[in-house]
Order: C-alpha cells, then sequence, then structure tokens
C-alpha cells in the first residue's frame, strides 16, 4: 500500500530568532522524537511529515519509473546526489560530492529550474542561499536531517553569545561554524563576523579566524575542532574547553572560558561518533599492513589511532590513488565505504566498526521518495521545496562567502 501523509513545506527559522513561541533556554530545549514520517518540526533538522503517496519500496517498476520521469525533466532538472546516499539513488545523480561541493554545483547550473537535493536538509538549505531565486531546491523526503546540526539550536548559541559578552569576552570570540550547521546558525555566524568551513578547510578558517580574534566559538562539532586546533595548529588539550549549552556557563568556570583559545560546541556525528580506538587496534591484529584513515568527526582518540585523517572527498581520492593490493580500514559513512570498496576491488577495504552504521537520516531518502519528487515535479506540482527567508539567507552567505575568500 503507498505511504501517505500530509503536504509539509519547510522554511527556516529567520536569524532573529524563533518565528513563534518565547525564548528557550538551555533546558527547554531537550528535542521530542517524533516518528519518523508523522508531525512536523519546522525549526529542527529532523522528524517532519513527508508529502504525498510514495510507491512502494517493492515495485518492480521503480528503476524504470524513475527513468521515465528523469527523462521528462531533462534539463529543467539538476539531481545532487552526496556520497553518503544509497546506491540506488545515487545512479540517478547528475553529480555526487560532499555538502558544499554540491550546493556549489547547483549554483553553477542557474539554467535548473529544479535542484533535487539528495542529501539532508542543512544541504539543502545552503543550495537554496546559494542558488538564484529563480530556482527551486527541492528534498526528496524532509525527514532527512543532521542530528549534529540539531545539537546547536539558534536559542541556545545566542545565549551562549550574550554569556560571553557578560564575561567580557565576546568582543574577542570569533564564531566558525561547520558547513553542517542550520541556516539561523550560519547566519549568526554571518552576522558576528564569523566564517563557514568544511572538513576540508577547516585549519584556513581557523587561522584566518585568530588572525581577526583570540578565541574562536566552534560550532556545532567539538571534535573537528579539536582536531584541527590540536593536530594541525598545534594548540594543547588544554587550549580547548567544550560548551555545553544545557549548563550555567557551558559547564565551565568563567576563568576558564577567558583562558582558553577554542571554545568548542557539545556536539557530534552519531556516525563517526562510533569509531573507537579500541576498534582500530582490533582491525590491525585482524588485517597486517592495513592502512586506517578516518574523518576528522571522530573523536580524538581514534583519529590518533589513524594512520590519516581526511574529509570525504580526501578518502575518496587516498583510496583511489593507492597501490593495488593495499588494504584499508575506513571510519566513515557505510554507503560510502561499501561503494569505495565496490569500485576499488583490487584493494582490500572494510568498514572500521564491526556495528552497522549508516546515517540513518540520509538513508531516509530512497528510490520511492525520488521517484515520487521527480514524478510530482514532472506533472507540475512543485513539492518538498525548501527555502530560507531573505534577511537569514543574506546573514549566511555573508559566511559562506567569507569562507570563499579564505587565503
Amino acid at each position: 500500500m503507498p505511504t501517505t501523509a500530509t503536504s509539509q513545506l519547510i522554511t527556516s527559522v529567520p536569524a532573529t530568532g524563533p518565528a513563534t513561541g518565547p525564548a528557550a533556554g538551555p533546558a527547554d530545549r531537550e528535542l521530542p522524537l517524533l516518528r519518523l514520517g508523522r508531525g512536523a518540526d519546522p525549526q529542527a533538522e529532523r522528524g517532519v511529515s513527508c508529502p504525498g503517496e510514495l510507491p512502494p519500496q517493492s515495485d518492480p517498476a521503480l528503476v524504470r519509473r524513475a527513468e521515465e520521469a528523469r527523462a521528462r525533466l531533462g534539463d529543467r532538472a539538476f539531481v545532487l546526489g552526496h556520497h553518503y546516499q544509497r546506491d540506488e539513488v545515487i545512479r540517478f545523480a547528475d553529480v555526487t560530492g560532499d555538502s558544499f561541493k554540491l550546493a556549489r554545483d547547483a549554483a553553477a547550473m542557474p539554467g535548473a529550474e529544479y535542484v533535487i537535493f539528495c542529501g539532508v536538509h542543512f544541504m539543502a538549505e545552503s543550495a537554496d542561499i546559494l542558488t538564484s531565486d529563480a530556482q527551486r531546491v527541492i528534498l526528496p523526503d524532509l525527514a532527512a536531517g543532521c542530528s549534529m546540526a540539531d545539537m546547536a539550536g539558534y536559542d541556545q548559541v545566542e545565549e551562549c553569545w550574550e554569556t560571553l559578552g557578560d564575561l567580557g569576552i565576546a568582543e574577542t570570540v570569533v564564531p566558525v561554524t561547520y558547513m553542517n550547521s542550520s541556516a539561523d546558525i550560519k547566519a549568526f555566524t554571518g552576522r558576528n563576523g564569523g566564517t563557514v568551513c568544511t572538513s576540508s578547510n577547516a585549519r584556513r578558517a581557523l587561522t584566518w579566524a585568530l588572525e581577526q580574534g583570540t578565541k574562536i566559538l566552534f560550532l556545532p562539532d567539538q571534535h573537528l575542532g579539536r582536531n584541527t586546533a590540536v593536530l594541525e595548529l598545534g594548540m594543547s588539550l588544554d587550549d580547548c574547553v567544550v560548551w555545553d549549552p544545557r549548563r550555567p556557563y557551558g559547564g565551565n568556570d568563567p576563568q576558564a572560558l577567558r583562558r582558553a583559545t577554542m571554545i568548542l560546541w557539545k556536539g557530534h556525528c552519531s556516525v563517526h561518533g562510533r569509531f573507537t580506538a579500541e576498534g582500530v587496534t582490533q582491525v590491525r591484529r585482524s588485517i597486517p599492513g592495513v592502512n586506517v584513515i578516518v574523518h576528522p568527526e571522530c573523536v580524538h582518540d581514534v583519529v590518533l589511532a589513524a594512520d590519516q585523517i581526511g574529509s570525504t572527498e580526501k578518502i575518496i581520492a587516498t583510496i583511489e590513488r593507492a597501490p593495488s593490493g593495499s588494504a584499508w580500514a575506513v571510519g566513515t559513512e557505510l554507503n560510502l565505504v561499501q561503494r569505495l570498496a565496490n569500485d576499488n576491488p583490487d584493494k582490500r577495504i572494510v568498514f572500521l566498526d564491526k556495528t552497522v552504521c549508516y546515517c540513518s537520516t540520509m538513508n531516509r531518502i530512497d528510490l520511492p521518495h525520488l521517484v515520487w519528487a521527480m514524478e510530482s515535479l514532472a506533472d507540475g506540482r512543485v513539492v518538498n521545496q525548501i527555502t530560507v527567508d531573505p534577511a537569514t539567507a543574506a546573514q549566511a552567505k555573508t559566511a559562506l562567502d567569507q569562507m570563499l575568500a579564505l587565503p
């Protein structure tokens, strides 16, 4: 039977604060779990309704329907596929890449009326910010979000900034937000003289920020911030403190905040956070001579135990260039690791963790959702459009443009 849900248009919350309701303090920001495909929360990166009647996963005509819908759309549509998407979706992508590469690719295709983003919500927001007003960004399943992005809520970040101001140090702090953040957090960053970064250019972003001030507020992934500061900029772990938005002063002594160079938001990736140093030890025992490569969103002990650290794009390039017969244990999302293994049959490529570890929200976008979205667009029905309000988009673009201008 087809799946039916009510229509829902997602519009980002303006950078001036939440659209409705009183300002929420740390204790009020507990994010309730919503049943997949049920309910709606436009201020969050997860758990929103997906409209329309979806074809069942078992429909043997799904591939044919996808091919026909894609052909009907032609040049009017541009399909983006993030590296973590499942193969059944990737096969219909015009380009693949990480979140920022895909957003830039979309901006470079101004003739495409529809940008179908097979990724998660914050990625589609970035695409909407960087594309023209005439283009419409479509997310095939509105439940495809990012738990890391949700870990830094707008009200929480504003409260942190006010506290730093009360301590007399906000004027020395430069905010840097990871691409994996909502549009309103990017807008906060742009409004306060900061920049966006990716896992590929985090070192450049932090170096630039420390030329503007003496401290950095790094959002929302503590591990990327810590690993970059310590391993690439030569800081010590004592130079870093973690800001827990649920505790007064972020759980720190005020003097510790005054001494710290890196104020790391207490956020993490639920996928990369699963890898352990013990897992690295075990794979070295089971595969002699294995090369361990991990994403910088992994915890510090895992990064220290690995042979190489790299963004998604660097992991792909490193393994593609590796000599035939080499063995690799990869610490990143499982769909990508499986695709690397299939595309490099002359090498032994294994997943670093014994436990299956897909990005569950990224995997919300499957072939039925993609078919439904493309058929709807081909029939003239615009569905699941992602829009960022103009004020938020302008301030977020300031931060994105600063990233593009990094030396």
